[in-house]
Formats: C-alpha cells, sequence, structure tokens
C-alpha cells in the first residue's frame, strides 16, 4: 500500500468532518488527548523503570498523567484566557512539533533537554538533512499534519471567561489534589526529573528551547580580550619555523581507537608514523558548540552556555601567531582569524575522491604554509569525522574496510555489527586524513612542528538502546565521554619538547589542555598560561613524562 493511499481516506474523511466547540471544551479535550497520546517515551521510561509494575507503580505513573494534564492546562489556559483566538494556532503548533520530538526520540533514544535543544538551534541545514527518512515524512504525516488538519475544521466558541477561568481552577485544585495524594510518588520523580522534564510533550522541547535562548541572550556578545602575550626566547623559536595543527575531530570515541586498545586494526598508519594517544581524555560535553568552547577555551567552561572570553584561534593572531580555519563543520565561537575557509570553498580547487570528505581540509594547505612569511602558524582542521546517522557517507569507498555496512539513518533498522562497521570505516579513513596531515608537516622544511588531535565528544552505537551524542552529561554513557586525544611531534620538535602526561592524571577535563599546549608550543606566554596544563611543560622532578620515541 503507498503512502497516497494510505493518507487519502484519512483526508476525505477529514474534509466532511466539522465541529463547533466551546473553548473550554476544546481546551480539555486537547489537553486530555495530548497526556495520552503525545507521551509514549515518559511512559515507556517510566514503565521500565519502575517494573515489575504493581499498585506503586500505577500510582506514579497515574501521577505523571496528572502531571502532563497540569502544566497543560495551566500554560494553555492562560493562553485561552487572553484570547480563543490563540486556543487553535497553538494546539497546531504542538502536534506539530511533538509529532517531530516523538519521531527522533523514539528513532535515536535522545532526551529534549536544554543541551539538547542547543543542539538543535545549532544544527546547520547539511547535518539537518542526513536525518531524512522516509518514515519521517509518514510519522509528521499520521501525527502532526493530519491532527492539524483535523483541529483544522473544529470552530472554536468562546466560553465566557468567568466560567473557563472557574472550571480551570477547578480542575487544577483536583489535579493538584492528586498530585499530592500520590506524594510518595514524588521522591521517584525528583530522582528521575531530568530524564522526565526532556521527554514530557511538549514542554520538554518548548521550555528547553526557551531556557537555552532566554541564557543565550543574557550572555553578553562583547568578547572579553585576554591579557596580552610574548614570546619566551629559545634557540627553536630563531632557527626554526613553528607549525602546529589542531584537528578537531567529531563524534569520535576512543573505544573504537586501536592505539587505545581495541581489537580492530583502525589506526595503523598512526602506529607507523609514532602518534602517541594519551590516556583518560575526557569530553567536557556531549554536543558540538559546548565542547568546542572547552577546547578553544584558557578555564573549563563545562558549566557555562556561552564563554564570552576570548577564543584561542583570536587570541594566537591578535599576539601575532597567523591562524588559519578550516572547517567541514560547524559551532564554533566567534573568531578573528587571518583565514577562514569553509569546505565549499577549498572544493573549488581541489581534486580527487577525498575532496568530498575531510581530505579537502588538507587541499592547498602545504602551499598556504609555504607561502606564509610568518614563523609562528597555526592551523584548526575542524572535521565532519564520525558525525551520525549517516556514518557511511563520511568516507570514501577505499576506505570501507570492514563490511557489510548500515547505509540507513533509521539506526535500528540495522544489525549491531553493520552498525558498528560503518563508524568504524569512519575512524580508519580518519586514520588515512591524519597521516597525510603529518606527511605533510614532516615535508615543510626547516619547521618544527606538532599536530594535536582530539574529538569533541564520543558517540553511542546502540549500547543502552541509546544512539549518537548529546545525552545530558550526567546521564550519558562513557563512549559518549571518553575521547581519543592524539599528538605527532616532529624530529625538530621534540629536540625542545617533552611530552608531559602530568595533565591526564589530574585534569578532569583533558580538552582544557589544548589552550595552554598550543601556548607552549609556540613558547607564548601570558599572565593567564597555567604550566600544569601544558602537555610539552618540561617536566618538574615530580612530574612523570612520556619520552618521545
Amino acid at each position: 500500500m503507498t503512502l497516497t493511499s494510505r493518507i487519502s481516506p484519512l483526508l476525505a474523511l477529514n474534509a466532511r468532518l466539522h465541529f463547533t466547540l466551546s473553548s473550554g471544551s476544546f481546551l480539555f479535550a486537547f489537553t486530555a488527548l495530548n497526556a495520552l497520546l503525545y507521551q509514549y517515551p515518559l511512559y515507556h521510561f517510566a514503565i521500565q523503570e519502575l517494573a515489575p509494575i504493581g499498585l506503586p507503580a500505577l500510582l506514579t505513573l497515574l501521577t505523571l498523567f496528572l502531571l502532563v494534564m497540569f502544566v497543560s492546562l495551566l500554560f494553555i489556559g492562560l493562553l485561552t484566557l487572553i484570547s480563543h483566538h490563540l486556543l487553535k494556532p497553538v494546539a497546531m503548533f504542538i502536534v506539530l512539533g511533538n509529532a517531530l520530538a516523538l519521531y527522533f526520540m523514539q528513532t535515536y533514544q535522545v532526551i529534549l533537554d536544554k543541551a539538547m535543544m542547543g543542539n538543535v538551534f545549532n544544527t546547520n541545514t547539511m547535518e539537518a538533512g542526513s536525518y531524512f527518512h522516509p518514515s519521517l515524512l509518514l510519522h509528521v504525516l499520521l501525527f502532526g499534519v493530519l491532527p492539524v488538519l483535523l483541529i483544522s475544521r473544529i470552530k472554536v466558541r468562546a466560553t465566557p471567561r468567568l466560567r473557563l477561568g472557574g472550571a480551570l481552577l477547578i480542575s487544577l485544585l483536583i489535579a493538584a489534589g492528586g498530585l499530592y495524594a500520590n506524594a510518595a510518588s514524588w521522591l521517584w520523580i525528583d530522582k528521575h526529573a531530568r530524564q522526565l522534564g526532556g521527554m514530557m510533550m511538549p514542554w520538554s522541547y518548548v521550555i528547553n528551547a526557551a531556557r537555552y535562548q532566554s541564557e543565550k541572550m543574557l550572555q553578553t556578545r562583547e568578547i572579553r580580550l585576554l591579557p596580552d602575550a610574548h614570546f619566551v626566547a629559545t634557540a627553536q623559536a630563531a632557527q626554526q619555523k613553528t607549525v602546529v595543527v589542531l584537528v578537531i575531530g567529531e563524534s569520535a570515541r576512543a573505544a573504537n581507537f586501536s592505539l587505545y586498545g581495541y581489537a580492530r586494526d583502525t589506526n595503523p598508519q598512526l602506529k607507523q608514523e609514532g602518534a602517541i594517544a594519551l590516556a583518560n581524555a575526557r569530553a567536557c560535553a556531549t554536543y558540538t558548540t559546548a565542547a568546542l568552547q572547552c577546547i578553544l577555551a584558557q578555564v573549563d567552561t563545562s558549566s557555562t552556555l556561552l564563554h564570552s572570553d576570548e577564543a584561542l584561534p583570536s587570541y594566537l593572531q591578535r599576539n601575532g601567531v597567523e591562524v588559519m580555519w578550516l572547517s567541514n563543520n560547524w559551532g564554533e565561537p566567534p573568531l578573528k582569524v587571518q583565514s577562514y575557509l569553509r569546505a565549499d570553498d577549498l572544493r573549488k580547487t581541489c581534486s580527487g575522491a577525498g575532496c568530498a570528505n575531510d581530505e579537502v581540509l588538507l587541499s592547498g594547505l602545504a602551499e598556504r604554509i609555504a607561502q606564509s612569511k610568518n614563523d609562528k602558524i597555526f592551523v584548526v582542521m575542524h572535521q565532519s569525522g564520525s558525525h551520525g546517522p549517516d556514518y557511511f557517507h563520511h568516507y570514501p569507498n577505499d576506505a570501507a574496510k570492514f563490511s557489510p555496512v548500515c547505509q540507513s539513518v533509521q539506526m535500528q533498522e540495522c544489525t549491531p555489527d553493520s552498525l558498528v562497521n560503518a563508524y568504524d570505516n569512519t575512524i580508519f579513513y580518519n586514520d588515512t586524513v591524519l597521516s597525510k596531515t603529518i606527511k605533510l608537516l614532516r615535508a615543510i622544511p626547516n619547521a618544527s612542528s606538532a599536530m594535536l588531535y582530539l574529538s569533541d565528544h564520543g558517540e553511542s552505537l546502540g549500547e543502552h538502546g541509546l544512539y549518537l551524542h548529546g545525552t545530558p552529561y550526567a546521564l550519558a554513557p562513557q563512549v559518549q565521554i571518553d575521547i581519543p586525544y592524539i599528538v605527532w611531534l616532529s624530529d625538530q620538535f621534540k629536540q625542545h619538547k617533552t611530552l608531559n602526561s602530568n595533565p591526564f592524571t589530574h585534569a578532569n577535563h583533558a580538552q582544557q589542555t589544548v589552550f595552554h599546549s598550543v601556548m607552549g608550543a609556540f613558547d607564548m606566554r601570558s599572565e593567564i598560561y597555567d604550566a600544569q596544563l601544558d602537555i610539552f611543560n618540561a617536566p618538574s622532578a615530580d612530574t612523570q613524562a612520556v619520552k618521545i620515541p
């Protein structure tokens, strides 16, 4: 049966339906249906957590139903008291929003908390398109468009405000009484408040979107300049050009890197190049914008929505380092750099199969470095990496080492093995990109060079029913937090620097070491420089160091 044959009878029925309801009747009917029909993730989570189901569990489920009703009546009822003309548009918005939210919650097991809504607002068109699947269209038609058409056939007659207000007050008192009577359930609800708050439709995405945007507006967008820096005079600085490349990966988890003990050989070229995998590296967030903020900030920003201090690339540029930002992704903080090139710009002069993927970031880079008259160059390559759900689009055909691969954005449709195969191919391809970066740096004449690679966050591949990333940090599994942090140094660099492992034995967020380590690589100093977070800082007597082979 085609989609058209399924929908046509419903559309024909809708065309014949006409209702007239008072605003009070519409309000109570809509909130009840919303509490019954659009709360599957909420009730499913509760049933799983409360099993086995007995009287206490049933009372908790009743409490959740009353809570949804209470919140919905309160917010939608207040809008209805302002004007009954608001009721239908608000109801249409809610069912469309619920349809979209439910699809992504059920497909990818996400929770729509404040952080996830920030992720939604920072998703661009290309990334959004990667989530499209025909089932999304069918889902939105059945659970969004058709209810909207049905609502459009209802004529809402105004209920006198005094009568409506009285009915609302009585209903809210009844709901509050039911919530109070089931007070024993509140300990369980409080324990799981974060999950429940991200599942209650529509208030999960409405309230958390408002929270995210309000906090964003409260943050000043005037960037606070950091203290001026100077450079320490060294033999290295006098004799050689220094080039540091920071490669920021996307959704790469340490668990799937052979350099971290993974059974599959996903990093053969990095191993051959002598790259060092630093242990105990952790992301400070499970979504890109917050993680990028951490990587490029001089302090821990894990609890800050928008950090207003000058980011590392801007700080380096202002203090005399030439900065090149090359991006096949998005979500970076405000930047002031000499060169900012997106993948689309680079593809205009790029040739070869790799131009469709992260190799495009290397296009023309050797020439730009050679043409620079600056003796200190900092390059950031922001990859698309292993971003899901379309892992199979993130590597060329010749990098498909593991098969068969999942070729659907509906990840539950794939076998666990095929999903992991597709993901591992992205890691195997990334090994090629990083190896080519190292070869490029090694070929620069008379230069001291270093490459730092770390991911913004990890990824879930179906473990515990979770996919992708963005799970609230306090609830996130380790695979979304444990990230690869890999360093390669040229022979010239190793003549002057020692890799210090000390930050990885005490730092809660290894991403914070990037700022101070890049400063250290350039022999750059200011009052904000923290030697304890510089992985190239010469070890003290009580500091363990990793000797560079």
